[in-house]
């Protein structure tokens, strides 16, 4: 028999069973007490579902939640050349769909960071993958007349999404410590190139199977509502610092502008936020443009014909999707093995590692550009090694800010770290490669190869942003150890009682 907090009944317990509460373990062979009822069938629903609130189970349900997150939106990007036809717009104006997803998703950043500080995050969280949910099923519904209100709902959506990448890190970083944490991290990082890919599978299969591109933006809203129910009855939301031994004893909290002023201070925060950002700049620009890309060098040499039918061919993007999803398994399991190896030689590994990948990754995606136009294989050669070395750093990034920011200013540095990495990065890099593409367009007489080339030529900006990003994390790499040794001083700081004072 099983003893519930309320002093009531479960049955399907032994009497040898050990007896748990809400507040601990009581003593095995607990005798049958006449005051105890049987449970109603709500009290053995709750009991059930306190089993399944496991730190595992968390940590799956929000990597599942941000699969999602990118899967969402990346369908876009997977079927971009049918709505590029079918509201009959420029590659500037069609790279302003990620641009606007991008702005009003780091605008939004920084308030949930002081709400998640704050308040119930996982609250936050199921509300905000709802939002984003049926915003996106709503937006399938937009007819070609009114692009301008596709573009405004892709602005929504950011926000909702926004809500999720601001905080979920921060409770899987409330759930685990040290080398555990890494790894839980980068399962949840994974979901990045995961759900990125499978946004590109998922777009152009749900258009091939109906005929009808919409129908690609009507499939993740029924998992992220489903997303929305698990993390509500789930995924508990931890005393903020419990997993450093920390929960309920850290005796203040720090002001709004405190935290701001701290994290301005905190040079390993900056130069990761850095460097973040030219990740962003680079994949951001990649997810919009490179099938289009391949798709016109294909053109070029004749195995396709440019896009004037309903339904686009999506073959590029199918396999860019599924390049995405298998570079982006290898890059973060690399990345994780990688850095616990390094860690054995250096306390500097994680950004050591972070900066090594990105100057290597710099190199493959420049000659992505140079053999496209002889052959596609080549290039899709290039992108699988420039975008697993590029894919090494993201669960490091989030690593390097666990360790170098306090606990209580884990959810304002994230949404910061979002903010500036979106700002500088991919809020702007499609619109940029778009407006710059057509420029180049417009200098000479528009064919086929020039199309190719144009955007070819403007996509180049990249490598040259992923070399900077390099260097950004050689820098951090520089303030790591005192920056992370800081942030240990002040928790421990933080929990000390207050000393008593004799009047």
């Amino acid at each position: 028999m099983c003893v519930e907090s309320d002093g009531c009944e479960i049955e399907g317990c032994s009497s040898s069973d050990e007896v748990r509460t809400l507040s601990g373990s009581m003593s095995p062979g607990l005798k049958s007490n006449p005051d105890l009822h049987p449970c109603r069938p709500g009290q053995k629903f709750r009991a059930a579902l306190l089993k399944c609130r496991s730190p595992a189970a968390a940590a799956g349900i929000l990597s599942f939640g941000n699969v999602l997150n990118y899967m969402d939106r990346y369908t876009v990007a997977g079927v971009v050349l049918d709505i590029q036809r079918n509201y009959d717009v420029s590659d500037s104006r069609i790279g302003l769909l990620q641009t606007v997803f991008i702005c009003s998703f780091m605008v939004a950043a920084p308030i949930f960071g002081y709400l998640g500080d704050r308040f119930n995050r996982k609250v936050i969280l199921s509300c905000g993958i709802f939002f984003w949910s049926i915003v996106t099923l709503l937006s399938s519904f937009i007819s070609k007349e009114y692009f301008w209100l596709f573009v405004l709902s892709r602005g929504l959506v950011g926000i909702g999404e926004s809500s999720y990448s601001s905080i979920s890190p921060t409770i899987i970083g409330d759930l685990f410590t040290s080398n555990t944490r890494t790894m839980m991290l980068s399962v949840f990082y994974l979901a990045i190139p995961l759900g990125s890919g499978l946004g590109y599978i998922l777009g152009s299969s749900a258009k091939e199977a109906a005929g009808d591109w919409h129908w690609a933006l009507r499939v993740s809203p029924v998992l992220g509502i489903t997303a929305s129910v698990l993390i509500l009855l789930l995924v508990p939301d931890p005393k903020r610092g419990s997993a450093d031994q920390l929960g309920g004893r850290i005796r203040s909290r720090t002001s709004w502008l405190c935290d701001m002023k701290a994290l301005a201070k905190n040079r390993s925060y900056v130069f990761s936020s850095l460097a973040s950002a030219a990740v962003s700049f680079a994949t951001g620009a990649f997810g919009i443009w490179i099938p289009g890309y391949l798709f016109r060098a294909r053109v070029v040499q004749k195995t396709a014909e440019a896009c004037t039918k309903e339904i686009c061919s999506s073959t590029d993007s199918m396999v860019f999707g599924a390049i995405t999803c298998v570079t982006g398994l290898l890059g973060v399991v690399i990345g994780a093995l990688t850095t616990r190896l390094c860690r054995q030689k250096t306390e500097r590994a994680d950004p050591l590692v972070c900066a090594v990948s990105m100057l290597g990754s710099a190199i493959f995606i420049c000659l992505i550009f140079v053999v496209a136009k002889k052959s596609i294989i080549g290039a899709y050669v290039c992108i699988f090694i420039g975008e697993t070395l590029l894919f090494l750093n993201w669960a490091i990034t989030a690593d390097i800010l666990m360790f170098v920011v306090i606990p209580t200013r884990r959810a304002t540095a994230v949404a910061f770290q979002s903010f500036t990495s979106h700002l500088l990065g991919d809020a702007g890099s499609p619109y940029l490669i778009g407006l710059i593409s057509d420029a180049l367009q417009q200098k000479y007489t528009t064919s086929a190869l020039w199309r190719f080339l144009s955007l070819g030529y403007a996509l180049m900006l990249c490598p040259f942003i992923i070399v900077l990003g390099g260097m950004f994390f050689l820098a951090t790499a520089l303030y790591f150890l005192d920056d992370k040794d800081k942030a240990e001083a002040q928790c421990n700081q933080a929990t000390q009682p207050p000393s008593s004072v004799k009047v």
